[in-house]
This record gives structure tokens, sequence and C-alpha cells, in this order.
């Protein structure tokens, strides 16, 4: 199953990638916020630092939870979660903090940009002019 790179740029903007199985073998065992050289996952020139992911079923990655492994925490605020008002805690399953083969989204932020862009600048269509 291949696996899916999110990468934040500074401006808001994102791009999302899918890359090979060999390239994604690279990232296993590393952990939220962890750098990583660009050359590794086919990207040469940049440099990441992993913010979170998210496994095969939609459960977050989250920087507190060590291991690889799926846990029910009791949280009050973070990832996973939507505050219902202060002071209530929920409980909510997420994932550990270290990438394993079961995780499909990895969330980059880009730390030091390459040569080529990570987004192709869409050129502006020109309205075409009437002929009569």
């Amino acid at each position: 199953m291949p696996a899916k790179l999110v990468f934040g740029l500074k401006g808001g903007q994102s791009a999302q990638k899918e890359i090979a199985d060999d390239a994604f073998k690279a990232l296993l065992g590393k952990k939220i916020h962890d750098k990583v050289k660009g050359d590794a996952i086919g990207y040469p020139g940049y440099e990441f630092e992993i913010s979170g992911g998210s496994d095969y079923c939609g459960f977050p990655m989250r920087w507190d939870v060590p291991g690889f492994q799926r846990k029910r925490i009791l949280a009050i605020e973070g990832v996973g979660l939507k505050k219902e008002a202060n002071g209530i805690k929920q409980r909510k399953t997420v994932c550990g903090n270290t990438i394993h083969p079961k995780i499909t989204q990895v969330n980059l932020k880009v730390l030091k940009e390459g040569a080529t862009p990570l987004i192709e600048k869409k050129e502006e269509a020109k309205p075409e002019e009437k002929k009569e």
C-alpha cells in the first residue's frame, strides 16, 4: 500500500504526494519531531521535520504517546480532539509517535527547500479575444 506524504509549506500552503514502498522504508522507525533529509525519500536538497500522520484506519499519531501501537488516552486537548468545554476530559484512541508499516499518511514540515518546487505553478489562463 503506497503511503502519502503531506508537505506543509510556508505561507499556509500544502502539497500531497504518494511515495513508493522503498522510499517509505527510509521513514520507518522515525518519530514525530525527527528531522529527515529529502534525499532519502526522493526530494533532493530538501530537509523535513515529521509533524504527525495517521494509520490505515484514520487514527492520528500523537507525539506524547510512545511506541507504534494504538492507545486509548484520557486527554483534555491536542491532536484528535474537538474541545467540548473547559475542563472536559475525553477518552480517545490515538497512534503512537513512531512510524511503522501500517501508517498511511505522514505529515512533514519543510525546513529547507530544494531546487525543484513541490507545487507546480499553474499558468493563468488568458482570456480569448473575440473575433468579429
